[in-house]
């Protein structure tokens, strides 16, 4: 029995090879035996220190081709990082849409860390080679490409700060439970190229802190805790609205102080025929003076504002006097509204036979036009106030048009109720009008924006830069400057006098689905399907804010007049509203059953009103829960969360169901089919809505049987 145990030494053998054959053969492992016995023809790396062998990842890489290996002991191959992170980003490419978006995010930190462990061992060709590969799946962190482009040589993975914060720290990511089950499957599995995933095993484990439950979104820098995405979101902004240019504003005063004049005169005049004819009239009150409601105006705008000379524009002509007047005009008569005193009245407009093609609506800043963009590459334009839409009778030469009569005789005689505007080979998805509606911005999946004139309905400029399908764009407060969200992960700020764009805004991991401009135009704010939205600075492209929280992808932004607060919502059914200073979220806001489309605050900021695909516009008080008291319905949905995290007690979850709206929820006004598509204000704080009227089955079927019938 001696004779055949094996010698309790026989480890420290010079020669291991034949005890660990007969020990896998014993096993049964005989793939592994395979590939042991191909690798022992080659030379194991030994331990001079000790005399065992020590055992490394095994592939079938001969090791003499790397003459200047430091030390092959627990260092693996340099062709494995490619293998790898090839054999993951297949398997995520390959994965459902409705995890592709969390799985994704693993792969930047694995490319980075892949990256420094090729350049930190030596392998600087194997590293440009593995960057130079991938660094295409990665353009939205172009600031932290051109960082890694320049970390060539060990030393410098050492003195470079992005290099050491990243390897210094474990990158946070978390994703659903079923995401993580399937990814923690994938690494058990075996990839593509055959060999086993231990590598993967291990840089995951080294690098990532993967956290199970409620999905987030990363902010493209390693180790953002919530302490840290706090002080993120405490770099300088300035919300208040833009200063008026000094010739401007004087030219508006004027204008304001000769319209105040006129307004005097004839109230003189009408007081004194009123006091001779009838003794008994009393005196009317006298009009509100425009000039003082514009000192007024002025006086709310003048706190915390940008620089003036932050964001060019061209100079102001007579026709922008005359809009910012009109302006003046309505804000005097606006109605304040509150929760507690008035509500806004909703004037709701639906369009029929459209369900199944109309995408998108834009209402015009005057209300005189409500434009949609259709499936089918076109655009509609209607007029609001019951009066007919001339364009040109056909083509002109422009050197003819030298007046506004010229231009008038040019167009058609009589006019019609709408106008198609042709130009897109895509269906459209997006439409704004500018502030002062003589222009119509849309965005196609043809991944072109296109600006068209509202006066003559013809299209004037086609904007080209994206790589993909464009889902919104925005003009700004300002006019001159849009924005458009893309497929393509980015949103991009352009001038109407330029063909490119000025501005790329990339750090979102998926498609900007939804893009709004800062009142103030100095800040652009984009939701995204990856759940986060983001506020941009415009002037540097840089990232300002970063706000969390919502489950599901983001389809609509407002933000409140004085540019203090932003809501935003999406798919989760959830409305959140946001301080934009701070970055902290203020309150949630549930009671919609369906996708949230369309958002607006009304003019004074204490209402804001809500669109879904649940066919209903719901009113929501913006002051309730977000003051200095904790908000009372957040309080109790966190402990009925906490409650169910804990399996406490089976009432919990009757709770969780009964709470289907919090307490700021002020009315729901339903449609009798309507999914609401848009909400917009007016300036006077008259609520419209608009959206596409949805048939039911039976009218579906006796359309189609009237339609039947009449080819009969």
């Amino acid at each position: 029995m001696a004779a055949n145990q094996p010698n309790s030494n026989s480890l420290n053998n010079k020669n291991p090879e034949p005890l660990i054959l007969t020990y896998l053969a014993h096993k049964g492992y005989k793939q592994t035996e395979a590939m042991f016995r191909q690798e022992s023809t080659r030379n194991f790396p030994i331990d001079q220190n000790n005399d065992t062998l020590t055992p490394t990842f095994l592939n079938y890489t001969n090791y003499s081709n790397y003459p200047n290996y430091p030390n092959y002991t627990n260092i693996n191959p340099p062709e494995i990082y490619k293998q790898s992170y090839s054999a993951l980003r297949t398997w995520i490419e390959g994965s459902l849409d409705k995890f592709k978006d969390e799985l994704q995010r693993i792969l930047w930190p694995i490319f980075v860390h892949s990256y420094l462990e090729l350049v930190s061992k030596g392998f600087s060709e194997h590293a440009t080679d593995f960057f130079e590969t991938f660094q295409v799946d990665h353009k939205m962190h172009s600031k932290e490409l051109n960082t890694l482009r320049v970390i060539k040589y060990q030393q410098h993975v050492q003195e470079n700060e992005f290099a050491k914060t990243f390897r210094s720290k474990k990158y946070p990511i978390q994703m659903s439970s079923i995401s993580y089950d399937i990814f923690f499957d994938f690494l058990q599995d075996n990839p593509p190229n055959g060999s086993n995933n231990s590598f993967l095993f291990r840089l995951v484990n080294q690098s990532l802190n993967i956290e199970v439950g409620t999905s987030h979104t990363d902010v493209g820098i390693p180790s953002f805790s919530s302490q840290e995405l706090e002080e993120y979101n405490k770099q300088e902004v300035h919300l208040g609205h833009m200063p008026m240019d000094p010739e401007f504003r004087e030219e508006v005063e004027k204008t304001l102080r000769e319209q105040d004049e006129i307004h005097q005169r004839q109230f003189e005049e009408e007081n004194q025929i009123g006091t001779n004819e009838d003794q008994t009239n009393g005196v009317t009150e006298p009009i509100p003076s425009l000039y003082q409601e514009f000192l007024n105006k002025v006086k709310r705008e003048s706190s915390d504002v940008p620089d003036r000379m932050s964001i060019p524009l061209p100079s102001h002509k007579e026709a922008d006097v005359l809009a910012h007047v009109e302006t003046i005009k309505d804000l005097r008569l606006r109605i304040e509204l509150g929760p507690s005193s008035t509500l806004p009245s909703v004037c709701f407009y639906t369009f029929f036979n459209t369900y199944d093609s109309l995408n998108c609506l834009t209402i015009s800043e005057d209300t005189s036009l409500i434009a949609g963009g259709f499936s089918d590459s076109y655009i509609k334009i209607y007029s609001l106030k019951h009066e007919k839409l001339r364009g040109l009778r056909g083509r002109i030469n422009p050197a003819e048009i030298n007046t506004a009569s010229d231009l008038d005789n040019a167009r058609e005689k009589v006019g019609s109720d709408c106008k198609r505007l042709l130009g897109h080979s895509g269906p459209v998805f997006g439409l704004s009008f500018s502030p002062d509606n003589k222009y119509l911005i849309s965005c196609s999946e043809d991944r072109t924006a296109r600006l068209w004139s509202s006066d003559t309905y013809t299209n004037l400029v086609c904007y080209k830069g994206h790589n993909s399908p464009i889902w919104d764009v925005d003009f700004s407060p300002l006019g001159f400057y849009f924005v458009t969200a893309s497929h393509d992960r980015t949103a991009r700020l352009w001038s109407c006098d330029h063909i490119y764009p000025l501005r790329i805004f990339a750090g979102h991991i998926s498609d900007v689905d939804a893009v709004k401009f800062h009142p103030n135009s100095k800040y652009v704010i984009t939701g995204s399907s990856d759940k986060s939205v983001r506020m941009w600075d415009i002037q540097g492209g840089r990232c300002l804010r970063l706000f969390s929280g919502h489950t599901g992808g983001i389809s609509c932004i407002s933000v409140s007049e004085d540019g203090r607060l932003m809501a935003s919502a999406g798919e989760d059914k959830s409305i959140m509203l946001w301080d934009l200073g701070s970055g902290k979220l203020l309150k949630k806001m549930l009671g919609h059953k369906s996708t949230v489309y369309s958002l607006d605050f009304s003019k004074e900021g204490s209402i804001l009103v809500s669109g879904s695909a649940d066919c209903t516009v719901r009113l929501w008080d913006v002051k309730k829960g977000t003051s200095d008291s904790p908000n009372e319905d957040e309080h109790y949905l966190g402990k009925i969360r906490m409650d169910i995290d804990e399996n406490r007690s089976h009432s919990s979850l009757a709770k969780q169901k009964n709470m289907t709206e919090t307490k700021d929820l002020i009315t729901t006004l339903p449609t009798k089919q309507t999914p609401v598509y848009k909400i917009h204000f007016t300036r006077r704080n008259l609520c419209l809505a608009a959206g596409a009227y949805m048939p039911t089955e039976e009218e579906l079927k006796e359309s189609t049987g009237n339609i039947e019938q009449k080819n009969t």
